[in-house]
């Protein structure tokens, strides 16, 4: 949408319109959550390289999503000890010990979230996520409860970037997706909120993160 502006000589041209926003809408992991696998996983092989090998090879990142699409656990870890049946201890790790993968939260985005809440802001999260690890992890950091809604990928059987997850909340919780702010660390998935007109900022960090909702006007100084 544009606004058109008059100049001195009579002509007109078009200016982007200021956009609306008010309310915010966060991912969890990479965002509020420091979750990765190799927390975990360095405190089992002593070697970094066989590590690596293991996480792309045996508990790789599709093998990894299949969960947060709606696949079960029992059912991940079955398949992955039939194709490596000699790495079935370090397989059962991946669901036995998952809360060692998240050692903390991203304090800076907290205390941003915390913010928002206390000014009244409207929060909401739309995350990949498998559906038991999910309540595990609200349950562990209290501070995901300040959202009045959670889309979980593993619920809805829909992951980011298609755009009906980005609906699903909007349908849900009757939001106008066009005054709706995305935060996410994953490129595809903001261009995926974009893509159904939400307005989306890719995360490197909280500094960078406070500067861009202070410029959209949901964060106060």
């Amino acid at each position: 949408m544009q606004d058109t502006t008059i100049t001195l000589d009579g002509t007109t041209e078009s200016e982007p319109a200021i956009r609306q926003v008010d309310t915010v809408v966060f991912d969890l992991g990479g965002v509020l959550l420091n979750w990765n696998p190799r927390y975990l996983y360095r405190s089992i092989f002593a070697d970094e390289a066989k590590m690596e090998w293991f996480l792309s090879e045996v508990t790789h990142h599709d093998w990894n999503v299949a969960q947060d699409a709606g696949r079960t656990w029992d059912e991940a870890v079955a398949e992955a000890i039939a194709r490596h049946p000699d790495w079935e201890r370090e397989i059962r790790a991946y669901r036995e010990r998952w809360h060692e993968m998240i050692p903390d939260a991203i304090e800076g985005t907290v205390a941003i979230l915390e913010r928002l809440h206390a000014g009244g802001v409207p929060l909401y999260a739309i995350t990949n996520f498998a559906a038991d690890t999910f309540m595990e992890a609200r349950d562990r950091f209290p501070f995901l409860q300040r959202f009045r809604d959670v889309v979980v990928s593993a619920a809805e059987r829909v992951l980011k970037p298609d755009p009906r997850i980005y609906r699903i909340l909007a349908e849900r919780n009757a939001l106008d997706l066009a005054r709706c702010v995305f935060i996410d660390d994953v490129e595809k998935n903001v261009a995926g909120a974009r893509a159904v007109g939400m307005e989306a900022i890719h995360f490197v960090g909280p500094e960078d993160l406070e500067t861009r909702l202070r410029a959209l006007g949901v964060l106060a100084d």
